[in-house]
């Protein structure tokens, strides 16, 4: 038993050796796999031996046989600009996933980690701007970076790289799988096997190198949107581009952001700032601009900020978008800049994707929406590298619509609506500034409609005249720059100082110049009472008065003569909508005196008195809900009888769509329907909770109840008049019940529409009428169940936005 134990010990000791001996072995082979793959022996000429090379900021090659893309990277760990867009998209409104779209812009650097580089993209939301490297370092070791992509070493020499990067050019960067999901239009992924790189727009600049692929996206469950625009609904290919592209060379100066300039802004945290200063900085958004002759008092750009317009217009929208752009160039010629801005024609063999030329493009989709300005922007100075508007194509055609509902043009076979066209051009041309405008780094300014037309910037509504009983286009846009205009461009591309820049703000103040941006104007409860969206005119209910009248000019003329000849006597309801429903806009800007105030971004020192906020008259505010209520009568939202027996079902190969009414009657057009989303749509505005809690904190939420009850449940119809009456009735009661359930209603704002409600059923139950019953019965099941149940939801507006 000793002598087993001792043997056994010997074998162990001779073992243990051999198995570390083994161990050891293991590991130095390791070590030289991996310092093999660290630095492979190929050159990177004997690697891409027979392959097309194109030189530039980044060297690629293509390998045909594999089709394969290789990056040569000899700038590691330097820092520059990525951009991905979307070349081709889908071509669908509701989606979102636009051709020419940008996506994220990103400042990256690529770091070598053994057999592979790593494409980092850097924190620069969190920096600190100081001479002390060491003060830099710690606020870039705080916070997280990003790795974007791995990609994996193929050849190295002489501090070069040469990697695969074609796994990366058809990833998913522009997250259309995610944007696709959360939509609910599917589960989608790239499939590689349907996906090759595109080399007709994949070339190599001093600059910048642009590689684009075309990608497929596999999936199932595809949504409506996929099917409407996707010819297999498997299947999606489009096409994604890379854009890597230098820092910008030095001489560019930021200018801090001032929420009174009218644009974007880029914005950081500095925790090299003084701890006595603010911490986060925001800087203005826009393009390098500098004068050839800095003294002389007119001169030409060093480099001119030039647009380049797709060669896929047509005409005579072309010329209507060069002449709305060109718009702008009026404004740099008041701060001293000859030709400064200019618009010309994209060369035949551009990418309108390559980050050199800033471009006015139009792109097609399944149905209308909107128009964009996006830009490629340095996120570290706001340096506007690259412009790019994208204007969809059927706007045109939905200002023309417009147009021909309010005028009635086709009474005989050659009718003239040349008019009609110059309207739609005359809005095709101020889009056209608008969209730019914002690529030239501008926001929206809502207040401008109210504020004598100041800005482009602003959404507009065909300002339509009624002039001897006759409606008149010939008033509906203003054309070039508004007053606001010229101050921006002044204020972002002037060559001014601090002080200057000040007085700029003061003397705009002092003109009277408006401005609101969107988080005040877009709000459905918003509480501006001059920022608001498509609404026109200083006096806003003067003005919803006034276009009620060309409204009912409009409607008692409605019929066969609004629309030409071949076309279904059913298409008439999508001629009559946006005329039916012309008061829309203006019914929200309104809305927004009641429990409205007045207010600016003011900047203590602005004023030797400061405005700080000043709530609307009393008055005002009675004068608005009575405007408002107006919109809600039987006699305001009734359709001519002989209109409504000229709208038959349908015909045969059309179909009703979203620029129809949605009704109750089957096959038939529903004027009942429509009168109720009208009636919808006004009653949500007025009674949104947080607009009934400051109306509350005034004391007149319970007149407001009151008049508003007394508008709709109580009303007294005429007989002819009562269904529609009725209709009116039932929206009100869902309306009151949403806000009286909504979780954002103060208590006692709920406590004062509880008891209105308390009150008005007690009345409805005492009423010889059907529809009252119901009201009532609806109140009793929410007192005995605790919890409103609709038995009826109004139906939806067709959409309005954009015009």
């Amino acid at each position: 038993m000793k002598t087993y134990s001792l043997q056994l010990l010997l074998c162990l000791a001779l073992v243990v050796p051999l198995a570390n001996a083994v161990q050891a072995a293991d590991t130095s082979g390791s070590a030289k796999t991996a310092a093999k793959a660290a630095k492979p022996a190929v050159t990177v000429a004997d690697y891409t031996r027979g392959m097309t090379h194109q030189r530039g900021y980044f060297d690629f090659y293509h390998d045909a046989s594999s089709d394969k893309l290789y990056l040569l990277i000899d700038k590691l760990e330097q820092p520059f600009i990525f951009q991905s867009s979307l070349p081709r998209g889908l071509g669908s409104n509701d989606i979102g996933l636009d051709r020419g779209q940008l996506g994220e812009t990103r400042l990256v650097q690529f770091e070598r980690f053994g057999s592979k580089v790593l494409l980092k993209q850097l924190n620069t939301y969190y920096r600190a701007e100081s001479d002390n490297s060491a003060e830099r370092a710690s606020a870039e070791e705080a916070f997280a970076s990003s790795v974007i992509a791995g990609l994996p070493v193929v050849a190295a020499e002489q501090g070069r790289v040469l990697v695969d990067y074609t796994a990366f050019l058809q990833s998913d960067i522009h997250q259309i799988s995610v944007s696709l999901a959360k939509q609910k239009q599917g589960n989608f992924k790239p499939d590689s096997n349907r996906s090759g790189v595109y080399l007709p727009r994949s070339k190599a600049f001093k600059r910048n190198t642009e590689l684009e692929a075309v990608v497929t996206y596999a999936g199932d469950n595809a949504g409506e949107f996929v099917r409407q625009v996707a010819p297999s609904a498997d299947a999606i290919t489009v096409h994604l581009h890379h854009s890597l592209i230098a820092l910008p060379e030095p001489g560019y100066q930021s200018r801090p952001f001032h929420p009174y300039s009218g644009y974007w802004n880029t914005e950081y945290r500095d925790y090299g700032t003084d701890f006595g200063a603010p911490i986060v900085k925001r800087l203005l958004p826009r393009h390098r601009l500098q004068k050839k002759d800095p003294s002389a008092t007119l001169s030409e750009a060093v480099e001119p900020i030039v647009y380049y317009l797709d060669p896929g217009v047509p005409e005579p929208v072309r010329t209507a978008l060069i002449d709305g752009a060109m718009w702008w160039n009026t404004a740099f010629e008041q701060i001293g800049y000859k030709n400064a801005f200019q618009v010309k024609d994209l060369p035949a063999d551009a990418d309108p994707m390559d980050v050199r030329y800033n471009v006015i493009q139009w792109v097609h989709r399944a149905t209308r929406g909107w128009s964009y300005g996006a830009s490629v922007t340095d996120p570290r100075t706001g340096e506007i590298i690259k412009g790019h508007v994208t204007l969809g194509s059927l706007r045109v055609r939905q200002d023309f619509l417009i147009a021909t509902g309010l005028t009635a043009p086709y009474s005989s076979d050659n009718a003239d609506v040349s008019k009609q066209k110059a309207m739609a051009l005359a809005r095709i041309r101020q889009l056209s500034a608008h969209e730019v405008g914002h690529t030239l780094g501008l926001i929206h300014n809502f207040a401008g409609s109210g504020n004598g037309r100041s800005t482009v910037m602003d959404y507009p509504h065909p300002q339509v005249d009624l002039r001897d009983g006759k409606i008149r286009l010939d008033n509906a846009y203003r054309e070039g720059l508004g007053e606001w205009d010229n101050y921006a461009i002044a204020y972002g591309y002037g060559d001014y100082n601090s002080q200057q820049l000040a007085q700029l703000v003061q003397q705009a103040h002092a003109n009277g110049l408006q401005f609101m941006a969107d988080q005040d104007a877009r709000p459905a409860g918003g509480l501006n009472a001059v920022g608001h969206l498509w609404d026109n005119g200083a006096d806003a209910v003067a003005e919803l008065t006034r276009l009620g009248e060309v409204r009912k000019a409009a409607l008692a003329n409605f019929g066969l003569a609004n629309i030409d000849s071949g076309q279904p006597l059913s298409s008439l309801q999508e001629a009559l909508v946006p005329i039916y429903l012309l008061q829309r806009y203006q019914v929200e800007a309104v809305s927004k005196l009641l429990g409205g105030a007045y207010y600016e971004y003011e900047l203590k020192g602005d004023y030797d008195t400061p405005k700080g906020l000043r709530w609307v008259e009393s008055s005002t505010q009675q004068q608005a809900l009575d405007a408002l209520l107006d919109t809600l009568t039987p006699e305001y939202l009734a359709l001519p009888d002989t209109l409504l027996t000229l709208i038959p079902p349908k015909a045969f190969g059309d179909s009703d769509g979203r620029e129809s009414f949605k009704g109750r009657f089957g096959l038939a057009f529903d004027p009942l329907s429509a009168a109720e989303a009208s009636a919808n749509h006004t009653l949500q505005f007025v009674l949104h909770p947080q607009r009934l809690n400051r109306v509350s904190a005034s004391g007149q939420l319970k007149a407001v109840l009151q008049a508003v009850l007394n508008a709709t449940i109580k009303y007294k119809a005429a007989k002819n008049k009562l269904q529609l009456q009725q209709r009116v009735a039932h929206v009100a009661f869902y309306q009151l019940m949403q806000s009286l359930t909504a979780k954002e209603l103060a208590p006692e704002a709920r406590a004062e529409l509880q008891a209105q409600l308390t009150a008005v059923a007690a009345w409805a139950k005492k009423q010889d009428d059907a529809g009252q019953q119901l009201i009532y019965s609806q109140w009793q099941g929410y007192l005995q169940h605790g919890q409103w149940q609709p038995l009826f939801v109004p139906k939806a507006l067709p959409p309005g936005s954009p015009i």
